[in-house]
């Protein structure tokens, strides 16, 4: 039987899954080892393994650097048999490979697939990143906005005080002006130390997280891999490129990117229906870890599809052999 070659998200999500699961599987024999290294190369070669059986003439987009950069999972490597729809990928094989290495809560693997075309190219530059969840007017806050500007605009969205504002801010020091100035309106802040993708989902599901919004900057290919969970689970999400010197504007200018000063939104980052699976590898506020029972390795999968919004949370036990 001949692979269909239009996109099929519903018959290739489970795929999907699987991919990322075999990634969780591969890195967490390397918990707590403090070998980030190992552990992330794990998690390629099992993902890797994976793609490769998928019937998709597939090209990673958003991936682990150049080609010279190999072993890792490189932009423009070609995975799949080849045969089936051409699609787009965005990976991060182990985001968290300083939270695997430590045992710290929240190291996923992460995957997305999209049309061949429809992904941003983002180089592997930093990206300032602003989200908020579903059910809030369009552009409410943007990246435009002064933080100060964007708490006190959310807070009146929701008819409550800036103190019952939480955002989620990545723990850097380049952050330390951002973080000032939005304790100043009276919000908190949840700090966390790695996993923006992980950070922005959070904003999704805010009845559950307590986290409103999302700020900061990050690396832009997790600001892709971001805004395609975003697509699938609802919310805002707008983000712009930073460049720090000559090699980084020349990065973007491979991938075909003239406007450096361009602020992109959610359906730019992501211009058409795109699957997205995260299985968790420790634990975390968004999917468990991988859990070790006699005779069984167990993970939690979370498996998402944006021409649905259909969001699935996946258990899998696997025998030990």
């Amino acid at each position: 039987m001949t692979p269909p070659t239009d996109f099929n998200d519903r018959m290739l999500s489970l795929g999907l899954a699987r991919v990322s699961e075999a990634a969780a599987h591969a890195s967490a024999r390397l918990i707590g080892h403090g070998d980030e290294k190992a552990a992330d190369q794990a998690a390629v070669n099992a993902m890797r393994d994976q793609l490769n059986m998928l019937d998709i003439k597939g090209v990673v987009v958003i991936g682990e650097g150049e080609r010279d950069e190999a072993p890792m999972l490189y932009i423009g490597e070609e995975v799949g048999t080849g045969q089936g729809p051409a699609v787009d990928i965005a990976l991060d094989p182990l985001e968290g490979t300083t939270l695997t290495a430590k045992d710290m809560p929240n190291a996923l693997t992460v995957i997305a697939m999209a049309p061949r075309g429809t992904l941003l190219h983002a180089p592997d530059v930093y990206m300032e990143k602003l989200a908020i969840g579903p059910g809030y007017a369009k552009d409410v806050v943007s990246l435009e906005m002064t933080p100060t500007e964007r708490v006190l605009a959310l807070a009146k969205a929701q008819g409550v005080k800036p103190g019952d504002i939480t955002c989620c801010i990545l723990e850097r020091d380049r952050h330390e002006d951002l973080i000032r100035e939005v304790r100043e309106t009276g919000a908190a802040i949840r700090l966390i130390t790695d996993g923006d993708v992980a950070g922005v989902i959070h904003c999704a599901e805010a009845e559950i997280t307590g986290i409103d919004m999302y700020m900061g900057s990050g690396g832009a290919p997790e600001g892709v891999l971001a805004a395609s969970a975003l697509k699938c689970m609802g919310g805002q999400m707008w983000g712009k490129l930073l460049f720090r010197n000559d090699d980084e504007r020349g990065r973007a200018a491979k991938a075909g990117i003239t406007d450096l000063d361009k602020i992109y939104s959610r359906d730019e980052l992501v211009r058409s229906d795109v699957i997205f699976a995260a299985t968790g590898v420790t634990n975390g506020s968004i999917v468990k870890g991988v859990k070790r029972e006699p005779n069984f390795i167990e993970t939690e999968t979370i498996l998402m599809r944006s021409k649905t919004g259909s969001v699935r949370r996946v258990i899998y036990r696997n025998p030990i052999r």
